[in-house]
């Protein structure tokens, strides 16, 4: 077990640098527009929503190398685009050279978010699934925190602060390029090419007792008269899980959650707090973030991930609704940072926790990168346009209609939760696989 969880951990520190991108860029927000004078238009949709493009193509073609080139391959190249954008946007001296190397992190960030998950849940037993792929959510969080923190600590570091924000995370990612060297091949995986000998030599490593005829049988449970090459996720017997993971993946972005992590020091400076404050309290967010983070990831596969969906959706609608009204009524100063809080605390313990590992539970497993792929792709596509809209949306409508509108979209998560989202707890994939969809 301590290998898994060792392999676990790495596989899931693609997490790690997927946090710290998509947050960093927050505390260079300001000054790149005021660099290069553009528009909230352009800044919104380019400069600062170029990674998530990005992170849309990531999400949409990742599961090809995920399933051509194998698992653990695949991770690999993940971690090189993140060097590389890394360094080629610190560098960078026009908005347009930026947004390419911030594209290229992006590519990075939307195939980890099938990669990964798809590796920890194939090689992680039943009743510790959910924690283990909770993993990759964590560092998630973890790199989340680490990249406010940073961008607090690098404020002062001169004219050109912007590009030792942003540069710093080739660190991070030249580390974990080195070190996903070392854990082996998902032996699922390996199976599905019809290498069966190395899969058995995985599984060994995994249980010692484990026998890989035992795993090639149940990964042909119920698919003897299937030709599985010639199958997709659009197929009508897959349309229950693959409306699964798009309403998930819907109401994730819907809560408003990336539009927040790219703006906190703006929205922060919208309620009224100086820009040191709006820092701190960004800081203050991160590690939130974190502790709740870590007790969804405890809970996960003890109240299962109905329940803690449940949690996230009321705090959601409570949460959001005060900050509407906070913005409303014109309120200055802690409440509407409270009221953040209280709405990352229920991103973390619900969403936060929930989506990367209910997303690869529901799938079979020759179509799990594919059906993740989806999931991931629609969560991207919105995490791009509703990011890249804030900027306008805040100067126009207002902040007090757009988190309305977030508060709203979590009462109808909440419906969803309740008469549509299925259980997963504690069942082997091969067993979901038997139940979310009905098998011909």
């Amino acid at each position: 077990m301590n290998r898994i969880i060792l392999w676990a951990i790495t596989a899931a520190l693609a997490g790690f640098l997927f946090g710290f991108d998509t947050v960093v860029i927050s505390g260079a927000d300001t000054k790149l527009q005021e660099l290069w004078h553009t528009s909230d238009a352009f800044h919104g949709a380019v400069v600062m929503a170029m990674a998530l493009w990005g992170t849309v193509a990531g999400a949409i073609f990742g599961g090809i190398p995920t399933n051509k080139l194998g698992r653990k391959k695949t991770l690999i190249w993940i971690g090189i685009l993140f060097l590389v954008s890394a360094i080629g946007s610190s560098l960078a001296n026009d908005p347009w050279t930026f947004a390419f190397f911030r594209f290229l992190g992006g590519l990075g960030i939307g195939a980890s978010t099938i990669a990964a998950p798809a590796y920890v849940s194939e090689i992680s037993p039943a009743k510790d699934r959910g924690r283990l792929v909770s993993l990759y959510q964590f560092n998630i969080v973890l790199g989340i925190l680490m990249a406010f923190l940073s961008n607090y600590l690098l404020r002062d570091a001169g004219e050109n602060a912007w590009r030792w924000m942003i540069g710093i995370m080739a660190f991070p990612a030249f580390f974990y390029t080195i070190i996903v060297f070392t854990i082996p091949e998902s032996p699922r995986w390996l199976v599905s090419q019809s290498r069966f000998s190395e899969a058995e030599l995985v599984l060994k490593k995994i249980d010692s007792d484990a026998k890989i005829d035992d795993l090639i049988q149940e990964m042909n449970y119920g698919n003897e008269n299937r030709d599985e090459k010639k199958e997709t996720i659009f197929l009508k017997k897959y349309r229950f899980p693959l409306m699964l993971a798009f309403l998930i993946a819907f109401f994730n972005q819907f809560s408003g959650i990336n539009a927040f992590l790219y703006y906190a020091p703006r929205i922060f400076a919208e309620a009224g707090l100086e820009e040191s404050a709006a820092l701190m309290s960004s800081v203050g967010i991160g590690i939130t973030n974190l502790v709740f983070t870590l007790i969804g990831v405890f809970l996960i596969d003890v109240l299962g991930r109905k329940v803690l969906m449940y949690i996230g959706s009321i705090g959601y609608i409570i949460s959001l609704g005060l900050v509407s009204v906070a913005f409303f009524l014109k309120w200055q100063g802690i409440q509407v940072p409270i009221f953040l809080f209280l709405f990352i605390a229920s991103h973390a313990i619900g969403q936060g926790a929930v989506i990367w590992v209910f997303i690869s539970e529901i799938f079979p497993n020759h179509l799990r990168a594919s059906g993740q792929a989806f999931g991931s792709s629609t969560h991207w596509v919105l995490a791009a346009i509703i990011p890249s809209a804030i900027p306008f949306l805040f100067s126009t409508i207002g902040a007090g209609v757009v988190f309305l509108i977030f508060t709203i979209m979590m009462v109808f998560q909440l419906i969803f939760v309740i008469f549509m989202m299925p259980e997963t707890k504690g069942k082997s994939l091969e067993e979901l696989q038997s139940t979310i969809f009905k098998q011909d």
